[in-house]
């Protein structure tokens, strides 16, 4: 975002998400108080979508997956998702076990191959 010039309004990027940085440890009480920063960000920016910076998390256990599906469920309620950044790969690991939906930011979207598209041409196949 830019400061005002000139009398004119700021400039604002509405594509560029809030970003939540997550505390190391993630207690009961740190988790309510996330999950309502997480709405209120939602609601009050009229956002679809929070990132969680995940770099500062410890070592990620079930808890951590609880914290985050909680802060997944509190995203969907206001109308919203979460996004974390960063995660360590330990708990991208954990959280593929799990099987909790949380994308992942720099995830690559699975898409279906392109048509007519060869991976391999053998010698003596014809061209198309």
């Amino acid at each position: 975002m830019t400061s005002a010039c000139c009398g004119r309004l700021p400039s604002v990027d509405a594509t560029t998400p809030a970003v939540l940085h997550l505390p190391a440890s993630l207690g009961r009480h740190e988790v309510v108080a996330l999950c309502e920063d997480v709405r209120v960000r939602l609601v009050s920016d009229r956002a679809e979508v929070v990132v969680c910076d995940a770099s500062g998390l410890g070592p990620p256990a079930l808890t951590t997956v609880d914290a985050l599906a909680r802060l997944q469920l509190a995203a969907r309620r206001a109308g919203g998702r979460i996004r974390l950044r960063d995660p360590a790969p330990a708990l991208r690991a954990l959280l593929d076990l799990s099987g909790l939906p949380i994308e992942l930011e720099g995830q690559v979207e699975q898409r279906e191959p392109a048509l007519r598209v060869e991976e391999a041409v053998e010698p003596g196949d014809p061209a198309l």
